[in-house]
């Protein structure tokens, strides 16, 4: 590459927020080095303006205005400093892209070697390093231990052969950015590091050399906030390198199996599994038969609840169809683990009837709220009878005393059931006063790219389950239909059990089956076997061995049936409604992690 015949082989590009009071003279300095070793026609310098809120801006047009080898980009909001590099070197002339930050902490004197490190073909990327053995930066202690070990971590978790990921003075090729650009994330702090660590992993020749550098001012990296979210994208990048190519569908389904096979073997160590078999045996066929088909009644409810949320998100569809789209989600979540499910519906709702992915996915975020919320009162209200009857002594005793694994999914839904309510009365208090401070919240912790993404999800969540908590009527509706389904499903548990010979009166039988049902769906919301079997079992028997007479063996014989038969009308009803929409299983899977990939969840 040459600078001759008036071509622009480097751009310079520097980051600026609020830099007014010295992006002048950085500009000047930046030129007149550049002048020391590249003919004038041979780089341009060029203002990446991000949201600056002071004179920034004022000073870099007027700059840019006497001088043609200035270029100033602005932008009337925050981009990130990520995110501004990346619209300044789409738009650069040169195929040599330089950038670095604009208090000058690195010495110039090595900005030639950084600039010709690229230029001359040798690497694709180059960086700047303050922490090569023998030439260490005198950095304050509240700047160089944090960077450190923020380094350490780096280099251990996503085994980077750098010594410092983050000081401001990169250059990379034209080609090297065109390859990176879109597989780097990070739109902020964290950018640097990522396109370092994915360049090494893509087999680029990166080079790391020593520079001078010295601490100017006050960082504009939050040492809290900041450093606490280039962890969270430290966790993110390792799983997105090291184990989600990795997970495969078959390794995904294998996972799965082998939790279900772990947990009914540890059910062994108790119980001798003959004996569960020969209790299921004996069960009155009859009233499994009336379960049965009580349950399959009550999947039009939850077509109507669907459609219910979204009418209040402005999408108005045939309870038949909403219904299909249930069966075929809940079919997937049976079948693939890490509810895999959630995904085909709002593939689905898009594909069949046109409703945005996102509003696909926030639809059925509220949706699963009302259920926590509404297994955590059924379980609440039946502890208060309790404790009216002064018998809160045996739940205690049964949670206390019951096999590892039962209380283990007992202590699960209670956490679960508390954090629903939780989030319920907050969500629904702030719709009276039409305000989200998700947004807020989250920004606090981490103001990255992830915090951001992690922000405009949640907020979008929050406020669809406002639009439903803040008409009174819809959130009625909707929780009244949630009150009449679980009930169902309670009301199917209580007929398997009651199949079984249990000799309980009514009363204790409907009260036992409401907690054992409630806490039982209520731990198997963590995402980790098929459809939450195992976790389920384990909790209903050790709810009903607790309160009631009944042997471990029978009940645990009557969890495997009601989950069992629940799980058999699913399935049918999921393959039936496949063939009615003409939806395949797999291929909606495959799909709907390609749009998610893509980005499409956040249209």
């Amino acid at each position: 590459m040459t600078g001759s015949g008036g071509e622009r082989t480097v751009s310079v590009v520097l980051p600026a927020y609020n830099e007014e009071a010295t992006i002048e003279g950085t500009v000047e300095t930046t030129l007149s080095t550049l002048d020391s070793f590249l003919p004038s026609d041979g780089y341009e310098v060029i203002v990446a303006e991000d949201g600056c809120d002071d004179r920034t801006p004022e000073i870099a047009t007027r700059m840019a205005s006497e001088d043609d080898r200035v270029r100033h980009f602005h932008s009337d909001e925050r981009l990130g400093r990520g995110g501004a590099l990346e619209r300044a070197f789409e738009a650069a002339d040169g195929d040599v892209l330089v950038y670095f930050d604009t208090d000058l902490a690195t010495d110039m004197q090595h900005l030639e070697e950084l600039v010709e490190s690229i230029r001359s073909g040798e690497y694709d990327v180059a960086t700047g390093s303050r922490w090569m053995p023998g030439k260490e930066a005198d950095r304050p202690p509240k700047r160089g231990i944090p960077s450190r070990g923020f380094n350490l971590l780096v280099r251990t978790v996503l085994r980077s052969d750098l010594r410092d990921h983050q000081c401001g003075f990169k250059a990379l090729s034209r080609d090297a950015f065109e390859q990176l650009d879109d597989q780097v994330e990070d739109d902020h702090w964290f950018w640097d590091t990522e396109l370092l660590v994915r360049a090494q992993r893509s087999g680029l020749r990166v080079k790391e050399f020593p520079v001078d550098w010295e601490p100017k001012g006050d960082t504009k990296v939050d040492l809290v906030r900041d450093i606490f979210g280039m962890g969270s994208q430290v966790v993110r990048l390792w799983w997105q390198l090291s184990v989600q190519p990795r997970i495969t569908r078959t390794t995904s389904v294998v996972a799965g199996l082998l939790l279900v096979l772990a947990a009914l073997a540890l059910m062994t160590v108790y119980l001798d599994p003959s004996e569960v078999i020969a209790e299921m045996r004996r069960a009155d066929t009859r009233l499994v038969g009336v379960a049965a088909v009580l349950y399959a009644l009550s999947w039009p409810l939850r077509g109507y609840r669907y459609r219910d949320i979204l009418r209040e998100l402005g999408f108005h569809e045939h309870v038949g169809f909403l219904t299909g789209a249930v069966f075929i989600s809940q079919t997937g979540n049976l079948v693939f683990p890490a509810r895999a499910g959630d995904a085909v519906r709002a593939y689905v709702v898009k594909m069949r009837r046109g409703i945005p992915y996102a509003s696909g996915f926030a639809s059925l975020a509220a949706e699963r709220v009302f259920d926590l919320l509404t297994l955590a009162g059924l379980a609440g209200f039946v502890l208060v009878g309790y404790t009216a009857t002064g018998r809160l002594g045996e739940v205690v005793t049964a949670i206390g005393g019951g096999t590892e694994a039962g209380r283990v999914a007992v202590l699960v839904a209670a956490g679960v059931g508390l954090a629903a309510i939780a989030a319920v009365v907050g969500i629904v208090l702030s719709a009276r006063s039409d305000t989200n401070r998700v947004r807020t919240l989250v920004t606090r912790i981490s103001s990255d790219s992830y915090g951001e993404y992690v922000a405009s999800v949640m907020e979008r969540f929050v406020g669809d389950v406002q639009r439903v908590g803040g008409d009174p009527a819809a959130f009625s509706r909707v929780a009244l239909s949630s009150v009449v389904i679980w009930t169902l499903d309670v009301l199917v548990a209580a007929l398997v059990l009651a199949a079984f010979g249990v000799g309980l009166d009514t009363v204790t039988l409907l009260a036992v089956c409401f907690f054992a049902v409630s806490v039982g769906n209520l731990a198997k919301v963590l995402p980790l076997s098929p459809g939450g079997i195992g976790l389920y079992e384990g909790a209903f028997t050790a709810i009903v061995v607790g309160l009631t007479p009944i042997g471990p063996a029978a009940a645990l014989g009557a969890a495997v049936l009601d989950h069992g038969l629940k799980n058999l009308v699913t399935v049918a009803g999921g393959v039936t409604s496949m063939l009615a929409l003409n939806v395949s299983l797999t291929t909606a899977v495959e799909e709907s992690e390609e749009m998610q990939e893509a980005g499409q969840v956040q249209e």
